[in-house]
């Protein structure tokens, strides 16, 4: 849309094209649970965005908002995918329901809906999930396991129990367990070398999951949905800060490679810490949100008791954004260094 008098738009931005290339950049991590797990994922993602839209629909009714429009944008399908993406792929279909109606219900529309919301509401739905029901939350499959389409559909449905062989700790938490259980006489590397969930620099298979996430985020980048700053910082402050660890005591902390392909790290990079309406919004801002994000994501997952940190870290950090968008806001043209 381009127009001859001001203001002038040089391009053709809407929430739905802008939603639109989220959910495309999303495609090559879906496509390597596929290659990985199976298209159970393919199912989640379903359940996910049935219940956002679902949910979506059900209270713009009630709010007396326009149904088209709200529902078109793209935001709730957006949401029903991060959450998809960041449950556990043979999570109980309930539980996926219960996280994607809690995003949509309380993190999203009790605040006034798109634009309004506080809290990243993908990020809220994993946080309540995996504190109610932590040890569902805490189960992914190892990419062999060996389970067809059926028997991971009989898992998901609840038609079947759930196999320990078809259901482990991710690679951040066997890590945590085995340096706790081993109390000072094993190592990293000894762990890595032994057990058959660690790859090359991650976990076995969940790496390529981590590089599409990569792939991804870099096309936003170069299509500019997204700005450098906050994944940047992100991915910074969690490299930095296990990167000293890792110096001072490699026996005891894993590498940065391992923390940054592990885990949540580089989906909350480039699609968690980027929510232009949950996250900071000037670039110093994004750069301090990001970068305090990342190192407490690294604190949260090494020292604290759950398996990952992001989501935790990100929801944290959300507190502060109206503090630190105060402190670094860029000085109005003509007013710098002149006094109020």
């Amino acid at each position: 849309m381009n127009f001859t008098s001001p203001p002038y738009l040089t391009q053709n931005v809407s929430v739905q094209r802008i939603m639109l290339k989220v959910l495309a950049a999303l495609v090559p991590a879906i496509a390597a649970y596929v290659y990985l797990v199976g298209p159970v994922i393919l199912v989640q993602i379903g359940i996910a965005s049935v219940a956002c839209l679902l949910a979506e629909a059900a209270l713009l009714k009630l709010r007396d908002k326009p149904l088209a429009l709200f529902l078109g944008d793209g935001s709730a399908l957006v949401t029903a995918w991060l959450i998809a993406l960041s449950f556990p792929p043979l999570a109980p279909w309930w539980l996926v329901v219960v996280g994607s109606l809690f995003a949509i219900v309380i993190a999203k529309h009790l605040y006034g809906g798109l634009g309004q919301n506080p809290f990243n509401p993908a990020m809220i739905a994993f946080a309540v999930c995996i504190v109610s029901f932590p040890a569902l939350m805490s189960q992914w499959p190892p990419v062999d396991m060996g389970a067809g389409v059926g028997e991971q559909l009989a898992l998901v449905f609840g038609h079947a129990p759930r196999i320990d062989a078809m259901n482990g700790a991710t690679p951040l938490d066997a890590l945590k367990t085995a340096l706790k259980l081993g109390e000072g006489h094993t190592s990293v590397g000894t762990i890595m070398a032994d057990a058959a969930v660690f790859g090359r620099v991650a976990g076995r298979g969940w790496e390529w999951v981590a590089a599409a996430y990569l792939f991804g985020g870099l096309w936003l980048w170069q299509q500019k949905v997204i700005s450098w700053h906050a994944p940047l910082s992100f991915i910074a402050g969690m490299a930095v800060l296990a990167g000293s660890l890792w110096l001072w005591d490699p026996q005891q902390f894993a590498s940065p490679l391992f923390h940054l392909f592990s885990g949540g790290t580089l989906l909350g990079a480039f699609f968690i810490v980027t929510d232009p309406v949950s996250g900071c919004t000037t670039p110093k801002g994004k750069l301090i949100f990001g970068g305090l994000a990342g190192a407490l994501a690294y604190v949260i997952r090494v020292f604290g008791g759950y398996p990952d940190g992001v989501a935790f870290a990100v929801l944290l950090l959300n507190i502060g954004v109206p503090l630190i968008d105060l402190y670094t806001q860029p000085a109005i043209f003509g007013m710098k260094g002149r006094k109020p």
